[in-house]
């Protein structure tokens, strides 16, 4: 495992010096009479931030002023260091936001990490809503450049942007992090975006189209090179990032053996593709290109299913969105952000389905109110709506931090607050860069490190917690906690870490001290 040791103990609390030597739940540190003093566990998953662009500052993390000069000074596509960063193509603000910022204000920013939010820098406001940038899988890979993290900005569709970061210290969860624990060594458990992490927090997979090339997803099955971990670069794109965005052959929502890797729409309505005319409304058309097959791998929540363990998975505005009430900017619920609704044994009907997909109703008002009537069931996940999950291009940081913190706050005062554990992360990066390399794992993943707080009446508060971590961490210790069998998925990555000199991934239960009570 690679520590950061060079973190001062004046600033990390001798208790953080002690989780990093890699001691995890697996290693007998939290014995199984000790997890079960947690009996409500709820996950909340926010999208599209790196460590770095929140968290970079934070004391005692390990963060920006441990970058190196060569993951900071980012390469050209042929491996030669930028004379500058590109500007913005198409302007840094998302569509709509007024007045908008040009792309020539953007222009001519020295090569190096800074900070969106002062005036040296883009001096843009938490609350304004930026534009987006790509997170997809292949792309993700090939900026990670395997593990220098120097070629962010050569294989990014938003220039310069991509190596912006922000003053967390004004936000509310930057005070819960204080208050509780900070995690600065949990990375995003796949490469890419969030359709493929949102599978993996559920199911530890990527998704499959069988026959896919005999299918109308046919089209979008990418074009790979060398290792299978690079797009292949097209003969028109632009030599250099100054000149514009990378092109390539074909970059697809398919791998070459038709896994789904970038999204593709639930079969199941809410859909972004529609019922086929004429077609059982419930469902999506099969016939478009991006409607993905369901699905029938197991699910964590199938595990919870057999021991008989309560679940629920929240959804910001799913009611609304089947109510055909989905607008854009409020609510924007996101349909790949519901991962069960590409289940078969989810399909709409099903007891399954009713059972376990919740609208958390807008603003999360449902949610809420199943936290402070202390209804909420042993193990929730909650996604916020569209608006307040902080995804850039459509959500502005400030708004979702807000919201996410006045969950917290509710939770605190819950009647089940007394056992119970709350993880806060970020799907994954959403193209924001970071100066950590990824450890090597498997074909999927780990991808770029994201923040993640670990909150609880048990938490070593006021620490930071080393131990790597990804965003399969939480369905780990639910794993544990209830003594589910492990997803094949889990299994497979603690393999692949160990044949990489990596240990196994933690369960956060290395935040929490489990002799308290």
């Amino acid at each position: 495992m690679k520590m950061h040791l060079m973190l001062t103990s004046a600033l990390v609390p001798l208790s953080v010096l002690a989780l990093a030597t890699g001691a995890s739940a697996q290693d007998g540190s939290a014995t199984a009479a000790d997890l079960k003093k947690i009996d409500t566990i709820v996950y909340i998953y926010a999208e599209n931030r790196s460590f770095d662009n929140l968290y970079g500052a934070f004391p005692g993390a390990d963060g920006l002023q441990n970058a190196s000069a060569n993951a900071a000074r980012q390469l050209e596509r042929d491996g030669t260091p930028m004379a500058e960063l590109p500007p913005v193509w198409d302007g840094l603000t998302a569509k709509g936001v007024t007045p908008p910022i040009t792309q020539a204000a953007t222009e001519h920013m020295a090569n190096a990490p800074f900070a969106i939010d002062d005036p040296k820098g883009y001096d843009l406001a938490m609350s304004v809503v930026t534009h987006d940038l790509w997170h997809r899988f292949y792309q993700n890979q090939m900026q990670i450049d395997g593990g220098k993290n120097d070629k962010f900005v050569a294989w990014a569709d938003a220039g310069g942007e991509v190596m912006g970061h922000y003053d967390g210290s004004t936000l509310p969860l930057w005070q819960v992090a204080k208050d509780y624990v900070l995690a600065d060594n949990f990375f995003q458990g796949a490469f890419g975006g969030s359709f493929l992490n949102h599978q993996w927090l559920v199911c530890a997979c990527a998704p499959f189209y069988p026959d896919a090339d005999k299918s109308p997803a046919k089209p979008t099955i990418a074009a790979v090179s060398g290792d299978g971990t690079a797009l292949t670069v097209a003969d028109n794109s632009p030599a250099s990032a100054i000149d514009g965005v990378p092109k390539f052959v074909s970059d697809g929502n398919l791998t070459p053996d038709f896994y789904a890797v970038n999204t593709m729409q639930p079969p199941y309505q809410p859909s972004a593709n529609k019922p086929a005319d004429g077609g059982d409304p419930a469902y999506a058309d099969p016939a478009k290109a991006t409607t993905l097959p369901a699905q029938t791998a197991t699910t964590i929540g199938d595990l919870l299913n057999q021991k008989g363990i309560t679940w629920a998975y929240w959804s910001g505005a799913w009611q609304a969105a089947l109510d055909g009430k989905n607008g854009s900017p409020v609510p924007n619920f996101q349909y790949h952000h519901q991962p069960f609704n590409y289940y078969a044994d989810m399909a709409p009907g099903t007891q399954n389905r009713a059972d376990h997909i919740k609208d958390a109703g807008m603003d999360g008002a449902t949610f809420i109110a199943a936290i402070d009537a202390g209804k909420l069931p042993q193990v929730s996940i909650y996604k916020p709506q569209g608006n307040l999950n902080e995804h850039a291009g459509y959500a502005d940081v400030k708004s979702g931090d807000a919201h996410i913190a006045d969950v917290v706050h509710h939770l605190e005062q819950s009647p089940q607050w007394s056992h119970m554990l709350v993880v806060i992360s970020y799907d994954e990066n959403g193209g924001f860069w970071d100066h950590v390399a990824p450890p090597k794992a498997d074909r999927w993943g780990p991808g770029t490190r994201i923040p993640a707080l670990v909150i609880s009446p048990y938490a070593r508060k006021g620490t930071v917690d080393h131990t790597l971590n990804d965003s399969t961490s939480p369905i780990r210790f639910v794993t544990h906690r209830f003594g589910l069998p492990e997803l094949d998925g889990l299994k497979a990555r603690d393999a692949a870490l160990k044949a990489n000199g990596e240990p196994a991934m933690g369960d956060l239960s290395e935040a929490l001290d489990l002799t308290k009570g």
